[in-house]
């Protein structure tokens, strides 16, 4: 049974940076389709940003320009940077991953599958 853990949450203030890690055990991110997920007030996971492990990236407009989503093949590890933290970022931030060996690679081919995998979350909190 594969498992994500996610790492580097913490508090900083508006303005920082924090970089967000996802290990996996019991498969490889390879091939796949991987995303940053946040949990919103409402209690929704909403798609921050999905690369595919040979694609181009996507982001959601609120974070465009100050989150990068990399994948290291060598370490097999999703990444999430973000800089320039603003208030409405703090959040829980999940990392998903789904075998994609065809590329595809959007937020809803992750969201509602029971064959994507979900960490745990790591919690990041934005002081003002």
């Amino acid at each position: 049974q594969g498992q994500l853990e996610e790492s580097g949450g913490g508090s900083v203030q508006a303005g920082g940076s924090l970089r967000l890690s996802c290990t996996t055990s019991g498969f490889t991110l390879r091939m796949s389709c991987m995303g940053w997920y946040r949990r919103t007030p409402q209690k929704v996971r909403d798609g921050v940003a999905v690369m595919h492990s040979d694609g181009e990236p996507k982001y959601a407009d609120s974070v465009k320009g100050r989150f990068t989503i990399s994948y290291d093949s060598d370490r097999d590890t999703l990444y999430l940077t973000m800089n320039n933290l603003k208030s409405e970022d703090p959040s829980m931030y999940y990392c998903a991953a789904r075998r994609s060996t065809g590329g595809v690679c959007h937020g809803r081919y992750l969201q509602g599958h029971a064959d994507t995998f979900w960490g745990q979350g790591t919690q990041v909190t934005v002081s003002s």
